[in-house]
């Protein structure tokens, strides 16, 4: 059997996602030969389509905004809030942290593309339908196994290799990095529709999280797409299906029929797409980061879709390890653990914070008091805006005693 094709690269990124083409970009900006290696072909569906504020300043770092806001996606404003007749809602652009307000709204499969497409148009390589099967940190260079779509492979060395690959989760596979998840194991149905919404109530540029009336650790997610479309699901735990129908239109359906807010939004809705279901998707591993490589995104670590928080940590993710690398591809010390784990670890653990409380309905109660400090009110907004790392923040520095309070004042009596 003939040797594989040795080749060399500077870095190498694997997945053409949002924080592989952000990662890719902001290396290549900064001079850097970058390879991205991406095992499907573009565009392709994904889910996690409602953008947190804090994403656009990496899309503009990367040179990306002006493309994203010529697209034609739908403008978000902020995210509202429905728990039977009750109704909240938060504006991005009135909250305690400074950077961009709104964002967008966005099939994952256009967007993604246009992300990849930027970074290719600044001269970043991607190579589409070509998978890792194999790698090895352990000599004096890192190397990849790579297998085409027609069966042929070769292998690639890198000074650096930058994981981006998301749910696939590569290297944590390969190097046997995966760890559990401290989240239960919970499940998403849902679907595309054609929405023909006409409630004035009804606001296109939030997101709309919506209670289940009587089961609270169950939420619905609609988010409106600027084609009359908007993505609906529900999360449950996986009992909560139990005597459900098998069916998966049939099972979100049913749940739907349960929102009494979703029943008068989506009177008129055409469901023309078969549901999809995905679950144990909270994921966590060992380490974010070893000798010649660094975890990035859902790669690493995903919490829970309840916030729109992964696309946020994944590109926050990207903008650290790109940073890092390019001063220690120019021959600065570089220190991964203080500079890339654990500052990253500290606004995902702000996210954690407030997912839990979502769960355990403390932050519920907080998101639905109706009598909350205008300031406080912005400092909550902020991080439902993705900015968790602020520590000016006092929801951010102090997240879990901070909500404890809070929490406690919002109480139901």
């Amino acid at each position: 059997m003939a040797p594989l094709e040795l080749q060399h690269r500077t870095v190498v990124v694997i997945g053409a996602g949002p924080s592989g083409a952000i990662a890719a970009a902001l290396l290549k900006r900064r001079g850097h030969d970058v390879l991205v290696i991406e095992r499907q072909r573009f565009p392709r569906f994904s889910i996690g389509e409602s953008l947190l504020s804090h994403c656009l300043d990496f899309i503009e770092q990367a040179g990306m905004l002006e493309a994203v806001r010529a697209a034609g996606f739908q403008t978000k404003h902020g995210a509202a809030f429905g728990w039977g007749e009750r109704y909240t809602e938060f504006d991005f652009r009135d909250k305690f942290t400074p950077g961009h307000g709104s964002t967008y709204q966005v099939v994952r499969a256009d967007f993604d593309k246009l992300l990849a497409d930027e970074a290719e148009k600044q001269g970043v390589e991607i190579r589409y339908e070509e998978e890792i099967v194999a790698a090895d940190f352990d000599g004096p260079q890192p190397w990849l196994q790579v297998q085409r779509a027609d069966g042929s492979g070769y292998r690639v060395e890198a000074r650096f290799v930058l994981d981006a690959s998301g749910y696939g989760r590569v290297l944590p596979r390969l190097l046997d990095l995966e760890a559990p998840s401290s989240f239960p194991v919970r499940r998403a149905v849902f679907t595309h529709i054609e929405d023909r919404i006409d409630d004035p109530r009804f606001d296109r540029d939030k997101i709309l999280i919506t209670t289940h009336p009587e089961l609270r650790d169950v939420w619905y997610w609609t988010i409106p797409f600027s084609n009359g479309r908007c993505s609906l699901g529900v999360v449950a735990a996986a009992e909560r299906y139990e005597g459900r129908p098998l069916d998966l239109d049939a099972c979100l359906r049913e749940f739907v029929g349960e929102a009494p807010n979703l029943r008068r939004i989506l009177a008129n809705a055409l469901w023309d797409t078969p549901a999809r279901l995905i679950g144990g998707y909270s994921a966590n591993v060992k380490q974010l980061h070893g000798p010649g490589y660094a975890l990035l995104g859902n790669a690493a670590e995903f919490l829970d879709p309840v916030f729109s928080s992964g696309v946020t940590i994944a590109m926050h993710s990207a903008g650290l390890a790109a940073g890092l690398l390019d001063r220690q591809l120019n021959g600065e010390p570089v220190d991964w653990a203080g500079e890339f784990a654990a500052p990253l670890k500290r606004g995902v653990d702000t996210f954690r914070a407030y997912v839990e409380g979502w769960y355990d309905c403390t932050f519920q109660n907080v998101i639905y008091y109706e009598h909350a400090q205008p300031e406080i009110r912005r400092m909550i907004c902020s991080i439902l805006a993705g900015y968790a790392w602020d520590e000016n923040n006092p929801y951010v520095a102090d997240p879990k005693r901070r909500l404890r309070v809070l929490a406690e004042l919002c109480a139901p009596a």
